[in-house]
């Protein structure tokens, strides 16, 4: 009996996540590739460094997602290498495996843009372990603060965010509510009104790619609540204990949030080489309009690393919902493929975007298709919870989730404060390194820093 197709997808992000769900009833054996065993939910990593959600509330098992989907295995592996000519892609460790279509659904990593002192010294927010470090470092300089009050004259108790887009629009309100409203009873020997939150911005703006009144909305939302909004300010170092401005000024933190812009996944590189295509702008790989590689119709990128184009001729933004109705749309391009017919191209219907700001403040524009209505304070706020509990995976992660976010609504307390990871250079119960190679990181670690 002759083997049927195989489409490997590799990532298990929201585009790789839907492409393999809508080949479910396929004549496919589809198997999905991930260095991770579950699947995240990128848009509350920061809820978890702020201590709102547990690890568990915005993660799921990728075997239990598709348990019951008979043509789907998983493999638990790091894609380093493509080799078109005999259709198999490599596995760290030397292993190959084969396909007959490939989906690159490996999204986004972020762009230090050459800034110095970014990979050494910065947070970013891009996988669970990261922003369990992250929560865990901002809870540790608390506990130093309150064994030596000196500290705070370093910055033990000012955190930085570069970058005012959702990301870190809404990680400077989950911070200053979790330093008004929840440390303050846990730290009494602080003066809580010494702690900071400072955004740092290029732009003129918060939220650029919303509208003037909800940027104005944004930017007077978060000023009231106390963030410190440094807007046409770039950064030109990040140091172990300060942040430097290109206008020289220098602000004392022990802790940066990066945030300030993204990359596609290295692995485009690797696939473009070895295709010899060039990359679009953002590391992205070029792809026709039904987002299958230049003279390679087996192949297919979405989401984050993939360059497709908007009717405007703009490539469309890297989000979620582009990712998702990409993963969908290679799904019927390859149902397409096995039945002889010609592929459709890929036409990306955008829903709106939404942001919080904080506890009832919240903005939500939604797109013309949903009558175009514009929502802020409670009912952003309401819209925006109320979307991510619909697309988070998983009933468990609903619940705990919603449960979560009422007990903290109701209490204004948040139990994730665990300190649960630190950086290496600050595990002082460790033993020293007997010789040079123990504490000298490899070029893999460095590499890993901002993936």
């Amino acid at each position: 009996m002759p083997s049927r197709p195989r489409v490997v997808i590799i990532g298990a992000g929201f585009g790789g996540l839907h492409a393999a769900k809508r080949l479910a009833h396929a004549p496919v054996d589809v198997l999905l590739i991930d260095r991770n065993n579950y699947h995240t939910f990128q848009p509350l990593l920061y809820q978890v460094a702020t201590a709102a959600l547990d690890s568990g509330d915005i993660a799921y098992q990728v075997r239990g997602i598709f348990r019951r989907q008979a043509n789907f295995r998983f493999r638990q592996g790091d894609v380093v290498g493509f080799h078109p000519a005999a259709k198999e892609v490599e596995l760290r460790g030397g292993e190959r495996v084969g396909y007959d279509y490939l989906v690159v659904a490996a999204g986004a990593v972020y762009h230090d843009f050459g800034t110095p002192g970014v990979r050494e010294n910065a947070f970013v927010l891009k996988s669970l372990e990261k922003a369990e470090t992250l929560r865990s470092h901002v809870l540790g300089r608390f506990e130093a603060a309150a064994a030596d009050p000196r500290s705070v004259e370093r910055g033990a108790l000012t955190v930085v965010v570069v970058g005012a887009g959702p990301t870190g629009v809404e990680m400077a309100g989950a911070l200053v509510e979790l330093f008004d409203r929840v440390l303050g009873a846990d730290y009494p020997e602080l003066d809580l009104r010494m702690a900071r939150v400072v955004v740092v911005e290029a732009g003129t703006g918060v939220l650029p790619t919303f509208s003037g009144s909800s940027q104005r909305y944004a930017e007077r939302v978060l000023r009231r609540r106390g963030v410190d909004l440094r807007l046409g300010s770039t950064v030109a170092e990040v140091r172990a204990e300060a942040v430097v401005l290109r206008s020289g000024e220098v602000i004392p933190t022990q802790t940066v949030v990066w945030a300030a812009g993204v990359r596609a996944h290295p692995i485009g590189e690797v696939v473009a080489e070895s295709l010899g295509e060039a990359l679009q702008r953002g590391w992205r790989l070029t792809v026709e309009p039904d987002l299958s590689l230049p003279g390679h119709p087996e192949l297919f990128a979405v989401g984050d690393v993939a360059g497709a184009e908007g009717p405007d001729g703009r490539l469309l933004p890297q989000v979620a919902q582009v990712a998702i109705q990409g993963g969908k749309h290679v799904a019927r391009a390859v149902v397409r493929r096995l039945q002889g017919l010609p592929s459709e191209p890929f036409r990306y219907h955008d829903l709106g975007s939404m942001a919080i700001i904080g506890r009832n403040a919240g903005v939500a524009e939604l797109s013309p298709a949903l009558l175009g209505l514009k929502l802020r304070g409670f009912l952003g706020w309401l819209g925006w919870l109320f979307l991510h509990l619909v697309y988070l995976p998983g009933f468990r992660n609903r619940f705990s989730a919603l449960f979560s976010w009422a007990y903290e609504y109701l209490t204004y307390d948040r139990h994730a404060r665990l300190i649960l990871t630190q950086r290496p250079d600050t595990w002082e119960a460790e033993p020293a390194p007997s010789t040079l190679s123990d504490v000298t990181p490899d070029r893999e670690t460095l590499d890993q820093v901002l993936t």
